[in-house]
């Protein structure tokens, strides 16, 4: 079976490179020909790269994008966490419910530090509040963007993006498109990453695959492409689809990617038993609403 998949992978990833060699980038985003900007100030130019810097043109050689990286995809096996609250470190702390309110975003935040948890995961409206009140703890801002469809033109997500660096965001998460992956448009799919993580530069990017909507072929080629791509991270799901993460799909995933790049299960991980069989399947991150229950093994009534 495993040299089946991995014979399958190989093929995948061959038929995409060939597609994409055979396309034009982005032949349908006519409006969005031209050549982008880098980021920098008003007038384009790019600041100079700095041991602290929040935006860097020069991703490959950045010193602090590559120490990022390096901290985030680094695996997790179960046999190292000998406890629930061992497992508080790997978890997104999550509020996306679009009527979540400026004190639910303070109380969420206030509960990562308190247990520990790596992050604290919000709508991009929602990240400087996040960012402001995290301040001073090892808890850093994740920011949505695209979310949750992923529908979104990639200057519109690229400009999310940068607006939520701007405002404190360490780390982004955005729904890839979905349309154009099941459409074979690889070029676009690749191209919509691409400008998320040049906008999130120097902080790393997790591409949401909404495994739920996908075929086990489209989910070979959306990590292919994700990893091709610059992504940091591949991640499940959303949570508001109608099915969240697998051990199958984190499985896959894992097998995709690889070592080097992590993977994030989301959506529908309610409970130290779920994050436990996500972790022995590959994942190095859980993103939750539940995450007290988790590593304290109460109930939890949570939908994401």
């Amino acid at each position: 079976m495993s040299n089946e998949v991995n014979a399958l992978v190989e093929d995948i990833t061959e038929r995409v490179k060939r597609r994409l060699d055979s396309l034009r980038v982005g032949k349908e985003e006519p409006c969005t020909t031209g050549p982008a900007k880098p980021h920098g100030d008003a007038t384009g130019s790019a600041p100079e790269c700095a041991p602290a810097c929040s935006q860097c043109t020069n991703h490959d050689t950045c010193g602090t994008s590559l120490s990022v990286r390096a901290g985030l995809t680094s695996r997790v096996t179960p046999d190292k966490l000998r406890t629930s609250q061992d497992i508080a470190q790997f978890i997104d702390h999550t509020l996306l419910k679009p009527e979540a309110t400026r004190e639910e975003v303070l109380k969420l935040c206030e509960e990562a530090k308190k247990y520990g948890f790596a992050t604290v995961c919000v709508n991009s409206i929602n990240v400087g509040t996040a960012a402001r009140a995290l301040h001073g703890s090892p808890v850093i801002a994740i920011a949505v963007v695209g979310f949750p469809l992923g529908a979104g033109i990639p200057t519109a997500k690229a400009f999310e993006t940068r607006e939520a660096v701007r405002c404190g965001a360490k780390e982004i998460d955005t729904v890839i498109n979905i349309g154009a992956l099941k459409g074979k448009d690889y070029a676009l799919v690749q191209k919509d990453i691409e400008a998320v993580v040049n906008a999130a530069k120097p902080w790393p990017v997790k591409v949401i695959l909404e495994t739920s909507q996908l075929t086990n072929e489209e989910k070979i080629i959306g990590c292919a492409l994700s990893k091709a791509a610059g992504a940091a991270f591949v991640k499940t799901s959303t949570g508001f689809a109608q099915g969240g993460a697998t051990v199958e799909d984190v499985a896959l995933m894992r097998r995709i990617v690889g070592e080097d790049v992590g993977v994030k299960a989301s959506g529908g991980v309610r409970s130290t038993e779920d994050a436990m069989k996500m972790i022995s399947a590959g994942a190095n991150r859980i993103g939750a609403s539940a995450s007290i229950a988790i590593v304290t093994g109460a109930k939890s009534n949570s939908k994401y």
